[in-house]
């Protein structure tokens, strides 16, 4: 044993100098953002704006790479199955790593375990959309059309966040509508455009943009307070106390990553969401910035897994 021991020990030392080594050199080629929703989605436009700034730090291109699909767990999956050499980190959302918990019986990737987190960026919430000609102008007449007219109005989800309002809006509203699931938020949305589909649960920075072009009304806000950002829109929770839904993005890297490159990261993602600029810049898509280094978010990760199951225990999801 002692023998086998000395012919290691080489070795061992070998790869204790590599690591520190290959982290001081990184990036050595182009990285990959994996996005767990499609394109035009609310984390894909945010990803995109953190890759220009990664690449104008790092040196090297940052292609995207979407995944949709499952609520957001193909794409997780995939930033966990990458290999956790720095080249491979991923935008992750409350869907990704909170409320799929509850969606899946079985979840193929542990949110904590499975992952380097590299720090939140952005809180956000969600718009119920319908088109201009719908009968109720107001979230209020919304609710009362839906209560007159059970089960004749169908609402389209692409999140965790957008099924659980929904479920919400079933419990605390009287809102019997038929859900219809979509691989990404961007695809309800066009259904309610094209009139196929009753309306929509849509983040922020999908809402403004059909609510500035007037192809779409909003009604109302998920969060628990009116937005400064739309203060017009009323939140639910003035109708149906409590209601809640508030959404995430941050981001993270495979499990087993170098902490020297996960570090690296989390200063590049932090500094970015930190600045005057991107605030300013995210203000315009209906975005707040609220970061969070690594320990911060993952402590923030285990809260929101715990009030996720529990919301989503109180309106009567089932896991798939």
């Amino acid at each position: 044993m002692l023998r086998v021991l000395r012919r290691l020990l080489p070795l061992l030392c070998l790869l204790g100098w590599a690591m520190p080594a290959a982290a001081q050199d990184y990036p050595v080629r182009p990285l990959r953002m994996i996005v767990p929703f499609p394109a035009g989605a609310g984390p894909d436009l945010v990803a995109r704006l953190v890759a220009e700034h990664l690449r104008e730090n790092l040196g090297q291109p940052v292609v995207i790479d979407n995944r949709p699909g499952a609520l957001g767990s193909i794409g997780a999956l995939e930033i966990a199955r990458a290999p956790p050499d720095g080249h491979t980190l991923g935008i992750i959302t409350n869907s990704t790593h909170a409320s799929n918990v509850s969606m899946f019986r079985r979840l193929a990737y542990d949110p904590i375990n499975d992952f380097a987190l590299i720090g939140r960026a952005i809180t956000t919430a969600m718009v119920l959309l319908v088109r201009p000609e719908f009968p109720a102008q107001t979230f209020p007449a919304f609710l009362e059309y839906a209560r007159r007219n059970p089960n004749t109005i169908s609402g389209g989800y692409g999140s965790g966040a957008a099924q659980m309002s929904l479920a919400r809006l079933r419990t605390a509203g009287g809102v019997l509508a038929e859900p219809v699931p979509y691989r990404g938020v961007p695809l309800a949305v066009a259904d309610v455009i094209q009139g196929s589909l009753t309306f929509s649960l849509a983040d922020y920075a999908i809402s403004l943009q059909q609510m500035q072009g007037n192809v779409l009304r909003g009604l109302a806000v998920t969060a628990a307070t009116r937005s400064e950002l739309m203060p017009d829109l009323p939140a639910m929770a003035e109708f149906l106390p409590g209601f809640d839904v508030t959404i995430w993005y941050g981001f993270a890297a495979p499990a087993r990553t170098p902490q020297p490159i996960v570090d690296r990261l989390a200063s590049l993602v932090s500094g970015y969401f930190s600045m005057p600029s991107t605030r300013r810049r995210m203000a315009e898509i209906g975005l707040s910035t609220a970061p969070q280094n690594p320990a911060e978010f993952q402590d923030f990760i285990r809260a929101e897994i715990v009030k996720w199951t529990a919301a989503a225990r109180e309106a009567g999801i089932e896991p798939q």
